[in-house]
Formats: C-alpha cells, structure tokens, sequence
C-alpha cells in the first residue's frame, strides 16, 4: 500500500515539475507572438543584368536591419566569377552601397548592368597579367568580394563616378574608356584609369553591348 501511495506522489510530483517548466515557455510563446516582427521596416531591394553570364536578378535582400539569408546567397551566385563559377559571400555593405547609389541617381527601381563582381585569385592574377597596362590592382578588393564594377543603361560614366564619390564610402574607380565605375566598400579612396575627350564622356550615354574592359 506505501509502495502504491509513493508512486503515486512521485508521479503527482513530476507532473508538477512538468508544468512549471512548461509555463515560462509558453509565456515566451506570447510575446513573441506579442512582440512587433524583426523584419519589419522597408524593403531593398536590387535589379541587376550580368553582361558576361546573361542572367537576370530582381531581389529583395533586407528589410529594415534585417538581411535575407536566402536572397544574400542568391547574390553571392549571381556575382561568381563567372570564368571559375566560384562563389564567395558578398559583404552585405556593398548591396547596401549599390542600393544608396540607385536612390541618389533618383533611380531606386533601375537596372544595374554588372561588369565584374566577385574574382577568384587566378581570375584577378588573368586579368592583371594579360597586357603591360590593365588597370587590375594586384590586391583588388574584388578577390574579396567587396567590389563590384558597374554601369547603369542611361547614366553617363561621369555622373556615375560623381554620385558613388558623393557617397563618400569605400572606394570608387573611373574607368572611362571602359565604360565603368568601380564600387567598393574598403577604405574610401578614389583613382582613374584611361582617358577620353571631356565631351565625349558628357554625350556618351551607357548601351548594354558587352565591350572588353581592360580594369574590369
């Protein structure tokens, strides 16, 4: 009879246990139900054409202080060296800048035509090494996928290169006879490589021909 009865306090008294344990949890349970979502606030978004693969991308990748995992590895492939397929994650600062360079043209939901994003070593060292003068930096911030190389269809090199220097984050490269803008998130700085008649970079308006580009 004692045997009966201390089995039935020990199971009264695990069941006890059991409860309490599961009260903090549903009461977490409701405020978090409660509590105001993390991912709200406004969207980013980006479009993009890759001029060597042909892909297109339009992308949401955050939404107030809150990046999208899943859209962070679709920019991470969209942006491979396209000569290897490597894929390298992206620092998420250089979509939040390409982001800040659209809304400053007064173009949030316009096209980004990419010349170059991520490069592996070998593809940065081909580059670099395939003529005397190229324009490619030994160290290129590409190699560690926090630069990119742009043009935007109906903006002019010139006003591209002055609005991302506006910005004032990271560094900007002119590459006027290419016919690109390089933007990254290292240390600001800016340089130039190549020349062309002042008058013809203010008449020249970008096309999406896919043209050899010695810095790319």
């Amino acid at each position: 009879m004692k045997l009966r009865f201390d089995r039935w306090v020990m199971i009264a008294i695990v069941a006890a246990m059991v409860f309490a344990l599961s009260e903090p949890a549903k009461a977490g349970e409701i405020a978090e139900t409660s509590s105001p979502s993390l991912s709200t606030g406004p969207a980013y978004s980006l479009h993009l054409y890759h001029l060597h693969t042909g892909e297109s991308l339009d992308v949401v990748y955050r939404v107030g202080d809150t990046y999208i995992p899943a859209a962070l590895d679709e920019l991470n492939h969209f942006l491979r060296d396209h000569r290897t397929e490597t894929v390298k994650a992206y620092d998420p600062k250089e979509f939040d800048l390409l982001h800040a360079l659209m809304a400053k043209l007064g173009r949030p939901d316009g096209v980004i035509d990419i010349v170059c994003g991520y490069r592996t070593p070998w593809s940065n060292h081909f580059l670099r090494t395939r003529a005397a003068s190229t324009g490619v930096a030994e160290h290129s911030q590409h190699m560690q996928a926090k630069a990119i190389d742009i043009r935007v269809p109906g903006v002019s090199t010139l006003k591209l290169r002055n609005t991302a220097l506006s910005l004032n984050e990271g560094g900007v490269g002119y590459y006027p006879v290419s016919q690109f803008v390089h933007v990254d998130v290292g240390p600001v700085r800016e340089w130039s490589y190549g020349r062309v008649h002042s008058r013809r970079i203010r008449s020249h308006t970008h096309t999406r021909a896919r043209m050899r580009a010695v810095g790319e």
